[in-house]
């Protein structure tokens, strides 16, 4: 993205959990700052140093501890590739509980320390659900071994769940126990166009209703999401004649245990779509090979790349209710226009688009070229919106060092004096990924 420029000396790439150990002993004894990183696949500068902090590389921890293919609990080391990890457990018939755009290059201990949502949240939950296990090593060099594989274990406080989206800021997670779903036995997706933002809840209603135990993602894209997509080449799902007319598109996916019984109940549902006395929609297409179910999935999964091959994005990861989208969408963009900002050489385009089944909007504003006036409007309007809809101003990127000033729109004061005495008791010496989430 280029908003971020990282300023360091020094990068050291543990090879073991206790060469971890060994260098933030150091480190704490000296009050040096660490930043822990991952894939380095964040977009709020999370694992950015700000002030010539030692780089901590977990790319060297990167081998599979343990898989049991009965329970399908995968044990490995913090630096494992999510991509790797998904093909690791594929032969098993298992699957990763989180998918991202980034699965490629973003690393398992970056998802967890990030809390990261993605595209299977709807069906298989946060990773404060499916991770079993942490192995923690904390500030003073001490190694917090919590690595559990046990599905049920109620004795006390649940540590491990401090560690899971503190970015870094507690200690190093060097090794992660999660636990992986059953691959499905079929799989299918279908896009569908609506005459209108309106009409996304009330099907998305139905099709929870209709799809129910195989529903595994309902993903919303506004009709300028969708056309910059098809004009970056990320895919083209519908004729120019399927969407005309069309305000915005939806793509859900199944997964289940038998193709003929997923694939009736699809037919079923755009059945009762297309002949309502009242379309919710005006036409859908269903996947009707291997081939278009990954390009109906390419399209919605590009376009991220889509949004900066058109400029410079200003990326917005937010939670409001599912019925507001539209108007945060519509209003960023008239507020934009009434500061004389919207046009070729500042803002391009106002787009939306995310996960309706957990109420994720990721609201981005393509520009020209990053600017001044361009922030100074963006910030703190978009955190009054989010806030006046008792909303969240991070959904599933995090806090980073983009949104520390921003906290308070999102977490009540006690709430943050709280997470500061958390911090005081892990991290006294403060050198845990200094400046991010906490001022």
């Amino acid at each position: 993205m280029g908003r971020f420029h990282g300023r360091s000396t020094t990068v050291l790439k543990p090879k073991t959990t206790q060469e971890v150990s060994e260098i933030l002993k150091w480190c704490n004894e000296r009050c040096i700052g660490v930043v822990p990183q991952g894939g380095n696949t964040g977009l709020v500068g999370g694992s950015v140093p700000v002030d010539n902090e030692v780089i901590l590389s977990l790319a060297n921890l990167n081998k599979v501890r343990s898989f049991d293919p009965v329970s399908g609990i995968l044990v490995a080391d913090a630096g494992c590739i999510l991509q790797m990890l998904t093909d690791y457990v594929a032969p098993h018939n298992h699957i990763m509980p989180i998918d991202l755009g980034a699965k490629g290059s973003c690393q398992i201990g970056g998802n967890v320390a990030t809390n990261a949502g993605g595209l299977r949240l709807l069906r298989y939950g946060s990773l404060h659900g499916t991770v079993l296990g942490l192995e923690v090593v904390l500030p003073d060099g001490k190694i917090l071994d919590q690595l559990t594989t046990l599905r049920k274990d109620n004795t006390g406080y649940d540590i491990k769940q401090l560690f899971i989206g503190a970015e870094g800021t507690l200690g190093v997670i060097t090794g992660v126990s999660i636990l992986t779903p059953p691959a499905p036995q079929a799989s299918n997706n279908v896009i569908l166009a609506l005459p209108s933002f309106d009409n996304v809840l009330p099907l998305y209603q139905t099709v929870k209703r209709q799809l129910s135990e195989i529903l595994s993602a309902f993903e919303f894209i506004d009709r300028t999401a969708y056309d910059l997509a098809v004009k970056h080449g990320q895919g083209r799902a519908l004729s120019d004649e399927d969407v005309e007319g069309a305000e915005c598109f939806v793509l859900v996916e199944t997964s289940g245990g038998r193709r003929e019984h997923d694939e009736e109940k699809l037919n079923d549902l755009l059945e009762l779509l297309l002949t309502a006395d009242k379309p919710l929609v005006n036409t859908g297409v269903m996947a009707q090979s291997p081939a278009q179910f990954s390009s109906l999935w390419a399209l919605r999964e590009g376009v991220t790349e889509a949004v900066s091959k058109e400029g410079k994005a200003y990326k917005y990861d937010i939670s409001v209710p599912l019925s507001s989208f539209k108007e945060v969408v519509d209003n960023t963009r008239e507020h934009l226009l009434s500061k004389g900002l919207l046009h070729d050489k500042a803002v391009k385009f106002v787009l939306g688009y995310g996960h309706v089944g957990d109420g994720n909007l990721h609201l981005n504003i393509v520009a020209d070229s990053y600017l001044p006036e361009i922030e100074e409007a963006l910030e703190p309007y978009i955190y009054e919106v989010v806030s006046s809809h008792r909303g969240s101003i991070s959904a599933e990127h995090g806090i980073g060092a983009m949104k520390t000033h921003a906290l308070p729109y999102s977490k009540s004061a006690i709430s943050i004096e709280l997470m500061k005495k958390i911090k005081e008791v892990f991290d006294p010496h403060g050198i845990m990924n200094p400046g991010k989430v906490l001022e």
